[in-house]
Protein backbone atom coordinates (compact mmCIF):
# COMPACT_ATOMS: atom_id res chain seq x y z
CA UNK A 1 0.00 0.00 0.00
CA UNK A 2 1.46 2.91 -1.33
CA UNK A 3 1.03 5.95 1.41
CA UNK A 4 -0.47 9.52 0.55
CA UNK A 5 3.16 10.73 1.49
CA UNK A 6 4.78 8.95 -0.98
CA UNK A 7 2.50 9.58 -3.78
CA UNK A 8 2.69 13.67 -3.02
CA UNK A 9 6.76 12.93 -3.28
CA UNK A 10 6.30 12.10 -6.83
CA UNK A 11 5.05 15.92 -7.58
CA UNK A 12 8.51 17.25 -5.58
CA UNK A 13 10.25 18.06 -8.88
CA UNK A 14 6.80 19.35 -10.79
CA UNK A 15 5.91 22.36 -11.66
CA UNK A 16 4.41 24.53 -8.21
CA UNK A 17 1.09 26.33 -8.63
CA UNK A 18 1.28 30.07 -7.99
CA UNK A 19 1.88 31.18 -4.51
CA UNK A 20 -1.64 32.47 -3.27
CA UNK A 21 -0.68 35.76 -2.57
CA UNK A 22 0.10 35.74 -6.54
CA UNK A 23 -3.13 36.46 -8.90
CA UNK A 24 -3.15 35.13 -11.90
CA UNK A 25 -3.25 36.61 -15.35
CA UNK A 26 -7.26 36.10 -15.44
CA UNK A 27 -7.65 37.46 -12.23
CA UNK A 28 -5.16 40.57 -12.90
CA UNK A 29 -7.98 41.07 -16.10
CA UNK A 30 -10.95 40.62 -14.55
CA UNK A 31 -9.63 43.20 -11.44
CA UNK A 32 -8.25 45.84 -14.56
CA UNK A 33 -11.55 45.17 -16.06
CA UNK A 34 -13.69 45.83 -13.58
CA UNK A 35 -11.63 49.18 -12.77
CA UNK A 36 -11.84 50.36 -15.90
CA UNK A 37 -15.88 49.73 -16.19
CA UNK A 38 -16.31 51.42 -12.84
CA UNK A 39 -14.27 54.40 -14.35
CA UNK A 40 -16.16 54.77 -17.12
CA UNK A 41 -19.74 54.08 -15.47
CA UNK A 42 -18.82 57.01 -13.04
CA UNK A 43 -17.73 59.16 -15.85
CA UNK A 44 -20.29 58.64 -18.13
CA UNK A 45 -22.84 59.45 -15.01
CA UNK A 46 -21.20 62.57 -14.03
CA UNK A 47 -20.59 64.08 -17.84
CA UNK A 48 -22.98 62.04 -19.86
CA UNK A 49 -25.98 61.38 -17.32
CA UNK A 50 -28.94 61.11 -19.65
CA UNK A 51 -27.01 58.50 -21.89
CA UNK A 52 -25.64 56.03 -19.02
CA UNK A 53 -28.71 56.76 -16.24
CA UNK A 54 -31.88 58.11 -17.64
CA UNK A 55 -31.76 56.38 -21.31
CA UNK A 56 -29.11 53.29 -19.56
CA UNK A 57 -29.35 52.13 -15.88
CA UNK A 58 -32.33 53.94 -14.86
CA UNK A 59 -34.98 51.76 -16.96
CA UNK A 60 -33.18 48.50 -16.62
CA UNK A 61 -31.87 48.66 -12.74
CA UNK A 62 -33.53 51.31 -10.72
CA UNK A 63 -36.89 51.33 -12.19
CA UNK A 64 -37.79 48.09 -11.67
CA UNK A 65 -36.38 48.29 -7.87
CA UNK A 66 -38.81 50.95 -7.51
CA UNK A 67 -41.73 49.23 -8.98
CA UNK A 68 -40.65 46.35 -7.07
CA UNK A 69 -40.39 48.15 -3.79
CA UNK A 70 -44.04 50.08 -4.54
CA UNK A 71 -47.40 48.52 -3.86
CA UNK A 72 -47.60 47.11 -7.18
CA UNK A 73 -44.91 44.54 -6.62
CA UNK A 74 -42.65 42.15 -8.61
CA UNK A 75 -41.45 43.78 -11.13
CA UNK A 76 -40.04 41.33 -12.82
CA UNK A 77 -36.90 40.64 -14.48
CA UNK A 78 -35.80 41.79 -18.30
CA UNK A 79 -33.26 40.05 -20.52
CA UNK A 80 -31.33 42.95 -19.65
CA UNK A 81 -30.73 43.18 -16.25
CA UNK A 82 -31.11 39.37 -16.01
CA UNK A 83 -27.41 39.45 -18.31
CA UNK A 84 -26.18 42.23 -16.41
CA UNK A 85 -26.64 41.00 -13.18
CA UNK A 86 -24.98 37.73 -13.99
CA UNK A 87 -22.00 39.30 -15.44
CA UNK A 88 -21.62 41.18 -12.37
CA UNK A 89 -21.99 38.30 -10.20
CA UNK A 90 -19.12 36.11 -12.13
CA UNK A 91 -16.93 39.28 -12.39
CA UNK A 92 -17.04 39.43 -8.42
CA UNK A 93 -16.50 35.71 -7.69
CA UNK A 94 -13.38 36.12 -9.76
CA UNK A 95 -12.18 39.26 -8.31
CA UNK A 96 -13.13 38.67 -4.34
CA UNK A 97 -12.01 35.00 -4.46
CA UNK A 98 -8.82 36.60 -5.39
CA UNK A 99 -8.84 39.18 -2.95
CA UNK A 100 -9.94 36.92 0.03
CA UNK A 101 -7.22 34.28 -0.95
CA UNK A 102 -4.68 36.81 -0.73
CA UNK A 103 -5.81 38.23 2.68
CA UNK A 104 -5.70 34.56 3.35
CA UNK A 105 -9.26 34.34 4.76
CA UNK A 106 -11.34 31.09 6.27
CA UNK A 107 -12.72 29.06 3.12
CA UNK A 108 -13.32 25.97 5.23
CA UNK A 109 -16.73 24.30 5.88
CA UNK A 110 -16.97 26.81 8.97
CA UNK A 111 -17.07 29.71 6.96
CA UNK A 112 -19.36 27.84 4.26
CA UNK A 113 -21.79 28.07 7.69
CA UNK A 114 -21.19 31.51 8.30
CA UNK A 115 -22.36 32.74 4.98
CA UNK A 116 -25.35 30.67 4.75
CA UNK A 117 -26.86 32.00 7.49
CA UNK A 118 -26.57 35.50 5.56
CA UNK A 119 -27.80 33.81 2.47
CA UNK A 120 -31.24 32.63 4.90
CA UNK A 121 -31.66 36.75 5.93
CA UNK A 122 -31.89 37.83 2.78
CA UNK A 123 -35.20 36.34 2.12
CA UNK A 124 -36.18 36.48 5.89
CA UNK A 125 -36.33 40.79 5.29
CA UNK A 126 -37.29 40.28 1.72
CA UNK A 127 -40.96 38.34 3.22
CA UNK A 128 -41.19 40.76 5.34
CA UNK A 129 -41.05 43.88 2.65
CA UNK A 130 -43.49 41.38 0.96
CA UNK A 131 -45.87 41.54 4.07
CA UNK A 132 -45.68 45.67 3.52
CA UNK A 133 -43.69 46.11 6.88
CA UNK A 134 -41.41 48.22 6.51
CA UNK A 135 -41.49 52.06 5.85
CA UNK A 136 -41.68 52.76 2.67
CA UNK A 137 -38.53 54.70 2.61
CA UNK A 138 -36.95 51.72 3.74
CA UNK A 139 -38.62 49.41 0.58
CA UNK A 140 -35.44 49.73 -1.76
CA UNK A 141 -33.13 48.56 0.66
CA UNK A 142 -34.80 45.01 0.31
CA UNK A 143 -35.29 44.59 -2.93
CA UNK A 144 -33.22 42.70 -5.15
CA UNK A 145 -30.23 42.54 -6.17
CA UNK A 146 -29.97 46.07 -3.83
CA UNK A 147 -30.73 43.78 -0.95
CA UNK A 148 -27.82 41.68 -1.56
CA UNK A 149 -25.21 44.75 -1.46
CA UNK A 150 -26.90 46.09 1.78
CA UNK A 151 -26.63 43.09 3.43
CA UNK A 152 -22.84 42.81 2.30
CA UNK A 153 -21.90 46.19 3.73
CA UNK A 154 -22.87 44.53 7.11
CA UNK A 155 -21.22 41.51 6.29
CA UNK A 156 -18.09 42.82 5.94
CA UNK A 157 -18.81 45.80 8.77
CA UNK A 158 -19.62 42.50 11.30
CA UNK A 159 -16.57 40.69 9.69
CA UNK A 160 -14.02 43.52 10.75
CA UNK A 161 -15.36 44.61 13.67
CA UNK A 162 -15.25 40.60 15.10
CA UNK A 163 -11.87 40.26 13.72
CA UNK A 164 -10.21 43.43 14.81
CA UNK A 165 -11.42 43.45 18.58
CA UNK A 166 -11.31 39.53 19.05
CA UNK A 167 -8.75 37.90 16.84
CA UNK A 168 -6.17 38.47 19.87
CA UNK A 169 -7.53 35.78 21.27
CA UNK A 170 -7.65 33.14 18.22
CA UNK A 171 -6.36 29.58 19.06
CA UNK A 172 -6.15 30.37 22.90
CA UNK A 173 -7.38 27.43 24.91
CA UNK A 174 -7.25 29.43 27.98
CA UNK A 175 -10.46 30.04 29.80
CA UNK A 176 -10.34 33.67 30.71
CA UNK A 177 -8.82 34.29 27.30
CA UNK A 178 -12.17 32.43 26.16
CA UNK A 179 -14.37 34.20 28.27
CA UNK A 180 -12.85 37.97 27.41
CA UNK A 181 -13.36 36.96 24.00
CA UNK A 182 -16.89 35.93 23.92
CA UNK A 183 -17.58 38.91 26.28
CA UNK A 184 -16.25 41.49 23.95
CA UNK A 185 -18.15 39.83 20.70
CA UNK A 186 -21.19 39.59 22.74
CA UNK A 187 -21.29 42.94 23.70
CA UNK A 188 -20.55 44.12 20.40
CA UNK A 189 -22.44 42.42 18.24
CA UNK A 190 -25.27 42.89 20.84
CA UNK A 191 -25.15 46.64 20.25
CA UNK A 192 -24.73 46.20 16.52
CA UNK A 193 -27.87 44.04 16.63
CA UNK A 194 -29.53 46.92 18.33
CA UNK A 195 -28.40 49.25 15.60
CA UNK A 196 -29.98 46.73 13.08
CA UNK A 197 -33.19 47.01 14.42
CA UNK A 198 -33.21 50.47 15.15
CA UNK A 199 -32.17 51.14 11.71
CA UNK A 200 -34.48 48.64 10.10
CA UNK A 201 -37.27 47.71 12.10
CA UNK A 202 -38.27 50.45 14.65
CA UNK A 203 -39.42 52.98 12.02
CA UNK A 204 -41.76 50.86 10.61
CA UNK A 205 -43.84 50.07 13.84
CA UNK A 206 -45.69 53.54 13.54
CA UNK A 207 -47.29 52.40 10.16
CA UNK A 208 -48.91 49.46 11.20
CA UNK A 209 -50.85 50.70 14.33
CA UNK A 210 -52.52 46.84 14.84
CA UNK A 211 -49.06 45.45 15.15
CA UNK A 212 -48.72 43.36 18.47
CA UNK A 213 -46.12 43.27 20.20
CA UNK A 214 -45.84 39.09 21.99
CA UNK A 215 -43.40 37.93 19.41
CA UNK A 216 -41.51 41.61 18.12
CA UNK A 217 -40.17 41.88 22.07
CA UNK A 218 -39.96 37.76 22.32
CA UNK A 219 -38.10 38.06 18.61
CA UNK A 220 -35.47 40.78 20.29
CA UNK A 221 -34.87 38.11 23.13
CA UNK A 222 -34.16 35.37 21.49
CA UNK A 223 -32.25 36.99 19.31
CA UNK A 224 -29.80 38.10 21.89
CA UNK A 225 -30.27 34.42 23.05
CA UNK A 226 -29.12 32.83 20.09
CA UNK A 227 -26.11 35.36 19.43
CA UNK A 228 -24.82 33.77 22.69
CA UNK A 229 -25.25 30.42 22.26
CA UNK A 230 -23.53 31.23 19.02
CA UNK A 231 -20.76 32.36 20.22
CA UNK A 232 -20.17 29.69 23.00
CA UNK A 233 -21.08 27.21 20.71
CA UNK A 234 -18.70 28.15 18.22
CA UNK A 235 -15.55 29.19 20.98
CA UNK A 236 -12.77 27.57 19.15
CA UNK A 237 -13.41 29.51 15.63
CA UNK A 238 -11.54 31.93 14.31
CA UNK A 239 -13.06 35.32 15.44
CA UNK A 240 -14.35 36.79 11.85
CA UNK A 241 -16.27 33.42 11.11
CA UNK A 242 -17.55 33.68 14.98
CA UNK A 243 -19.02 36.65 14.55
CA UNK A 244 -20.43 36.27 11.08
CA UNK A 245 -22.43 33.34 12.25
CA UNK A 246 -23.34 34.34 15.53
CA UNK A 247 -24.93 37.81 14.08
CA UNK A 248 -26.02 36.05 10.60
CA UNK A 249 -28.08 33.37 13.07
CA UNK A 250 -29.21 36.32 15.60
CA UNK A 251 -30.74 38.94 12.80
CA UNK A 252 -32.11 35.79 10.78
CA UNK A 253 -34.06 34.56 14.16
CA UNK A 254 -35.13 38.73 14.89
CA UNK A 255 -36.41 38.59 11.36
CA UNK A 256 -38.72 35.44 11.57
CA UNK A 257 -39.95 36.40 14.75
CA UNK A 258 -41.74 39.22 12.76
CA UNK A 259 -43.15 36.37 10.44
CA UNK A 260 -44.87 34.83 13.97
CA UNK A 261 -46.04 38.47 14.59
CA UNK A 262 -47.69 38.90 11.33
CA UNK A 263 -49.43 35.17 11.61
CA UNK A 264 -50.62 36.43 14.80
CA UNK A 265 -51.65 40.01 14.11
CA UNK A 266 -51.51 40.55 10.56
CA UNK A 267 -51.07 44.00 9.48
CA UNK A 268 -52.52 45.97 6.76
CA UNK A 269 -51.05 45.98 3.44
CA UNK A 270 -50.34 48.61 1.36
CA UNK A 271 -53.11 47.24 -1.48
CA UNK A 272 -55.49 47.32 1.57
CA UNK A 273 -56.01 43.55 2.12
CA UNK A 274 -55.76 41.63 5.25
CA UNK A 275 -54.55 38.31 5.29
CA UNK A 276 -57.14 35.78 6.31
CA UNK A 277 -55.30 32.27 6.02
CA UNK A 278 -51.93 31.44 6.28
CA UNK A 279 -51.60 27.74 5.12
CA UNK A 280 -48.33 25.61 6.44
CA UNK A 281 -49.03 22.29 4.56
CA UNK A 282 -46.59 24.12 1.87
CA UNK A 283 -43.29 24.31 3.87
CA UNK A 284 -44.22 20.52 4.53
CA UNK A 285 -43.34 19.97 0.66
CA UNK A 286 -40.96 23.09 -0.21
CA UNK A 287 -38.73 21.99 3.26
CA UNK A 288 -39.41 18.56 3.70
CA UNK A 289 -38.76 16.90 0.91
CA UNK A 290 -35.56 18.99 0.00
CA UNK A 291 -34.09 17.95 3.60
CA UNK A 292 -34.92 14.20 3.81
CA UNK A 293 -32.86 14.36 0.43
CA UNK A 294 -29.96 15.98 1.97
CA UNK A 295 -30.28 13.46 5.14
CA UNK A 296 -29.58 10.46 2.94
CA UNK A 297 -26.82 12.59 1.10
CA UNK A 298 -25.29 13.63 4.39
CA UNK A 299 -25.97 9.39 5.74
CA UNK A 300 -23.99 7.92 2.60
CA UNK A 301 -21.09 10.84 3.14
CA UNK A 302 -20.75 11.07 6.66
CA UNK A 303 -18.05 8.31 7.24
CA UNK A 304 -15.75 9.61 4.65
CA UNK A 305 -16.10 12.93 5.04
CA UNK A 306 -15.07 11.88 8.62
CA UNK A 307 -12.08 9.68 7.28
CA UNK A 308 -10.89 12.38 5.03
CA UNK A 309 -10.69 15.13 7.44
CA UNK A 310 -8.91 12.60 9.87
CA UNK A 311 -5.99 11.91 6.78
CA UNK A 312 -5.31 16.28 7.08
CA UNK A 313 -6.96 16.57 3.98
CA UNK A 314 -10.31 18.54 2.80
CA UNK A 315 -12.63 16.60 0.24
CA UNK A 316 -11.75 17.71 -3.70
CA UNK A 317 -8.69 19.63 -2.75
CA UNK A 318 -4.93 18.60 -3.94
CA UNK A 319 -2.44 18.80 -1.52
CA UNK A 320 -0.32 22.48 -0.84
CA UNK A 321 1.43 23.42 -3.90
CA UNK A 322 0.34 20.93 -6.46
CA UNK A 323 -1.25 21.78 -9.79
CA UNK A 324 -4.47 20.37 -11.22
CA UNK A 325 -2.61 19.46 -14.62
CA UNK A 326 0.61 17.40 -13.02
CA UNK A 327 -2.38 15.76 -10.62
CA UNK A 328 -4.69 14.58 -13.56
CA UNK A 329 -1.39 14.00 -15.39
CA UNK A 330 -0.68 11.26 -12.21
CA UNK A 331 -4.33 9.70 -12.72
CA UNK A 332 -2.99 6.25 -12.00
CA UNK A 333 -0.81 6.98 -9.60
CA UNK A 334 -2.91 9.22 -7.61
CA UNK A 335 -5.58 7.06 -7.43
CA UNK A 336 -4.40 5.29 -4.24
CA UNK A 337 -4.38 8.82 -2.44
CA UNK A 338 -7.29 10.28 0.44
CA UNK A 339 -8.28 12.77 -1.77
CA UNK A 340 -9.54 10.68 -4.56
CA UNK A 341 -10.37 7.71 -2.73
CA UNK A 342 -12.74 9.68 -0.31
CA UNK A 343 -13.29 12.50 -1.99
CA UNK A 344 -16.36 11.68 -3.80
CA UNK A 345 -18.34 10.43 -1.24
CA UNK A 346 -17.00 12.67 1.29
CA UNK A 347 -17.85 15.71 -0.68
CA UNK A 348 -22.02 14.68 -0.47
CA UNK A 349 -21.96 15.26 3.24
CA UNK A 350 -20.02 18.85 2.56
CA UNK A 351 -22.02 21.40 3.44
CA UNK A 352 -21.33 23.25 0.44
CA UNK A 353 -22.91 20.34 -1.48
CA UNK A 354 -25.68 20.04 0.93
CA UNK A 355 -26.27 23.37 0.80
CA UNK A 356 -26.89 24.05 -2.82
CA UNK A 357 -28.88 21.17 -3.41
CA UNK A 358 -31.24 22.07 -0.79
CA UNK A 359 -31.41 25.48 -1.70
CA UNK A 360 -32.13 24.45 -5.31
CA UNK A 361 -34.72 21.77 -4.58
CA UNK A 362 -36.30 24.20 -2.28
CA UNK A 363 -36.49 26.95 -5.13
CA UNK A 364 -37.92 24.13 -7.57
CA UNK A 365 -40.91 22.69 -5.22
CA UNK A 366 -41.40 26.78 -3.92
CA UNK A 367 -42.07 27.91 -7.63
CA UNK A 368 -44.12 24.64 -8.49
CA UNK A 369 -46.27 24.86 -5.51
CA UNK A 370 -46.62 28.91 -5.60
CA UNK A 371 -47.63 28.86 -9.28
CA UNK A 372 -49.32 25.45 -10.18
CA UNK A 373 -51.47 25.90 -6.89
CA UNK A 374 -51.81 29.42 -5.39
CA UNK A 375 -51.22 31.25 -9.45
CA UNK A 376 -48.03 33.39 -8.04
CA UNK A 377 -46.03 34.28 -11.30
CA UNK A 378 -42.67 33.51 -12.22
CA UNK A 379 -40.44 37.19 -12.59
CA UNK A 380 -37.55 35.37 -14.57
CA UNK A 381 -37.66 35.28 -18.24
CA UNK A 382 -35.94 31.99 -18.19
CA UNK A 383 -37.73 30.38 -15.62
CA UNK A 384 -40.89 31.48 -17.23
CA UNK A 385 -40.37 30.24 -20.57
CA UNK A 386 -39.78 26.54 -19.23
CA UNK A 387 -42.94 26.94 -16.66
CA UNK A 388 -45.01 27.78 -20.45
CA UNK A 389 -43.99 24.80 -21.87
CA UNK A 390 -45.11 22.93 -18.88
CA UNK A 391 -48.34 24.73 -19.15
CA UNK A 392 -48.34 23.55 -23.09
CA UNK A 393 -48.14 19.87 -22.12
CA UNK A 394 -50.43 19.86 -19.16
CA UNK A 395 -53.07 21.74 -21.81
CA UNK A 396 -52.44 19.06 -24.62
CA UNK A 397 -53.40 16.58 -21.48
CA UNK A 398 -56.45 18.44 -20.84
CA UNK A 399 -55.25 19.22 -16.92
CA UNK A 400 -57.17 21.54 -15.29
CA UNK A 401 -56.05 24.15 -13.24
CA UNK A 402 -55.61 23.63 -9.83
CA UNK A 403 -56.64 25.23 -6.03
CA UNK A 404 -55.77 29.19 -6.67
CA UNK A 405 -54.55 29.07 -10.13
CA UNK A 406 -56.10 30.50 -13.29
CA UNK A 407 -53.90 28.26 -15.55
CA UNK A 408 -52.71 24.78 -15.85
CA UNK A 409 -50.63 23.25 -14.03
CA UNK A 410 -47.09 23.98 -15.81
CA UNK A 411 -44.45 24.72 -13.22
CA UNK A 412 -44.01 21.07 -12.23
CA UNK A 413 -41.34 20.71 -15.56
CA UNK A 414 -39.65 23.95 -14.04
CA UNK A 415 -39.27 21.29 -10.33
CA UNK A 416 -37.79 18.92 -12.86
CA UNK A 417 -35.46 20.92 -14.79
CA UNK A 418 -33.95 22.37 -11.33
CA UNK A 419 -33.95 18.70 -9.78
CA UNK A 420 -31.73 17.40 -12.72
CA UNK A 421 -29.92 20.94 -12.80
CA UNK A 422 -28.91 20.22 -9.09
CA UNK A 423 -27.94 16.65 -10.21
CA UNK A 424 -25.60 17.90 -12.27
CA UNK A 425 -24.15 20.58 -9.95
CA UNK A 426 -23.66 17.90 -7.31
CA UNK A 427 -22.07 15.79 -9.70
CA UNK A 428 -19.77 18.19 -11.04
CA UNK A 429 -18.26 19.28 -7.30
CA UNK A 430 -18.03 15.39 -6.16
CA UNK A 431 -15.93 14.88 -9.87
CA UNK A 432 -14.32 18.51 -9.35
CA UNK A 433 -10.43 18.84 -7.85
CA UNK A 434 -9.41 22.03 -7.08
CA UNK A 435 -5.99 23.57 -6.09
CA UNK A 436 -5.29 25.03 -2.77
CA UNK A 437 -5.16 28.60 -3.97
CA UNK A 438 -8.67 27.95 -6.03
CA UNK A 439 -10.67 26.82 -2.71
CA UNK A 440 -12.44 30.40 -2.02
CA UNK A 441 -12.99 30.20 -5.55
CA UNK A 442 -15.50 27.30 -5.43
CA UNK A 443 -16.73 28.70 -1.94
CA UNK A 444 -17.98 31.82 -3.88
CA UNK A 445 -19.30 30.04 -6.14
CA UNK A 446 -21.31 27.96 -3.97
CA UNK A 447 -22.59 30.98 -2.57
CA UNK A 448 -23.19 32.51 -5.74
CA UNK A 449 -25.65 29.58 -6.50
CA UNK A 450 -27.35 29.54 -3.01
CA UNK A 451 -28.15 33.28 -3.81
CA UNK A 452 -29.98 32.19 -6.66
CA UNK A 453 -31.58 29.20 -5.18
CA UNK A 454 -31.80 28.69 -1.69
CA UNK A 455 -32.57 32.78 -1.27
CA UNK A 456 -35.21 32.80 -3.30
CA UNK A 457 -36.74 29.45 -2.84
CA UNK A 458 -36.86 30.49 1.12
CA UNK A 459 -38.68 33.71 -0.18
CA UNK A 460 -41.15 31.92 -1.50
CA UNK A 461 -42.11 29.12 1.01
CA UNK A 462 -42.39 32.65 3.37
CA UNK A 463 -44.97 34.58 0.74
CA UNK A 464 -47.03 31.45 0.60
CA UNK A 465 -46.75 30.88 4.80
CA UNK A 466 -48.12 34.67 5.06
CA UNK A 467 -50.16 34.50 2.08
CA UNK A 468 -48.34 37.96 0.79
Amino acid sequence: MVSAEEIEAQFADAEKSLHPSIYSPLEKAAIWTAVVVFTIVSLGLIFVNDLFWTDGLKPIVWDPIVKDAGAAGDAGYSTENTALYALTVLMSVVILQAVFRKMDLPADDRMMFALISWVVLAPVLRVLEDSDFFNSELDWLLISPIIHIHLAIWLVGVAIVSHKLASKWDGSVDDADLEKSRTVLFITLGMLLFLHWGLLYQPSYTTHPEIGIFFIASGFIAALGVLFVVLVWTANWPSLTRGLIAFGSATSILGLFHWFQFIATPWQQESGRVVESQPLWPALIVLGIPAVVCYYMYKYGKDDARHIKLAGYQPGVLPEGVTLTAWEAAEKQVSQHPIEQLSRKALLANPMVLAMVFGQLCDGFATMVGIDFFGYGEKHPVSDAVIQIGVGISESFGIDPMMDSNNAPGAWLFAIVKACLVAAIAWLFVEMRVERRQVHMRMLIVLAVLIVGLAPGLRDIGRLTLDV
